[in-house]
């Protein structure tokens, strides 16, 4: 029987001359997932991170072909403030995206918000429960031993921090057992954060990163053709089959030596990418 090799994959780079390109083909990349993903499984599992990335998602709105009852959606990291706070993921998200399409309010999985209203929050109780979640969405529904996400979309940092896993953090170093870590002094504020670690990440069927303006043109040079410096971009590496994805501008790319892909024409409805 010949050995299956999970070798990662390298990444696939797209850069576009324009951030209305970059948003059009991603939209139609994500709906498309979504789609084959639903025809498959009967549903589609998403995470998301905050900062700009919901903006980028406007498109998804328009969309008339997507099954959103059939989504499931987990936060990939979450700022421990209220949910009215204006640095929760879970309030930007809603504002920018779920307020504004039919998906169905169970649907969307966020950390605890009683276990918010402690004080001082008891941050290693937040993480545990948001990973009972994860337990009994992927390992008591679906028998899996681990969070397999169809898809993971995350942002970066000018620093070079994804999700909220930062430059030369402990949280980077977890073991498989620890799916959910907690923050108490990000070096961005606010300071306490939870985040999904890199072995639920690089179990994911498919991972997007989405970067884009000058600020982020050295972050995304060192963490594309400077690997050895182990920035948290470059060590997303889903195992194969899984694939990780860059969707960037030309103004983040600019310095980025690591060869680009070609993508198709962003006003088809099912783009080439390589799903």
């Amino acid at each position: 029987m010949p050995l299956i090799d999970h070798t990662p994959a390298p990444p696939v780079f797209y850069s576009f001359p324009e951030s209305t390109t970059l948003c059009n083909v991603l939209t139609k990349f994500i709906a498309q997932t979504a789609r084959e993903t639903i025809e498959k499984k009967g549903k589609f599992t998403l995470a998301i991170s905050g900062g700009s990335l919901p903006k980028n998602l406007s498109l998804l709105i328009e969309r008339k072909d997507i099954e959103w009852d059939r989504w499931h959606v987990f936060y990939v990291d979450e700022r421990v403030v209220p949910f009215d706070h204006a640095e929760s993921n879970h309030a930007l998200c809603q504002t920018e995206l779920w307020s504004k399409v039919p998906i169905p309010a169970a649907n969307i999985h966020t950390i605890n918000e009683e276990l918010l209203t402690a004080e001082p929050v008891d941050l290693e109780e937040l993480a545990d429960e948001y990973q009972s979640q994860l337990i009994e969405h992927f390992v008591s529904k679906d028998a899996a031993r681990f969070p397999v996400f169809d898809l993971i979309l995350l942002g970066m940092g000018p620093d070079g921090h994804t999700a909220s896993l930062f430059p030369g953090s402990a949280q980077l170093d977890v073991d498989e057992t620890c799916w959910v870590a907690y923050i108490e002094e990000s070096p961005k504020p606010p300071p306490k954060r939870i985040t999904l670690t890199l072995p639920v990440i690089n179990h994911a069927a498919r991972v997007a990163f989405v970067a884009t303006g000058e600020g982020k043109q050295e972050s995304l040079a060192i963490t594309l053709d400077q690997p050895e410096k182990r920035y948290p971009g470059s060590r997303v590496r889903p195992a194969r089959p899984g694939v990780v994805y860059w969707f960037v501008d030309d103004a983040a790319s600019a310095l980025v030596k690591y060869p680009r892909s070609d993508h198709s024409d962003p006003q088809s409805d099912k783009p080439e990418l390589k799903l």
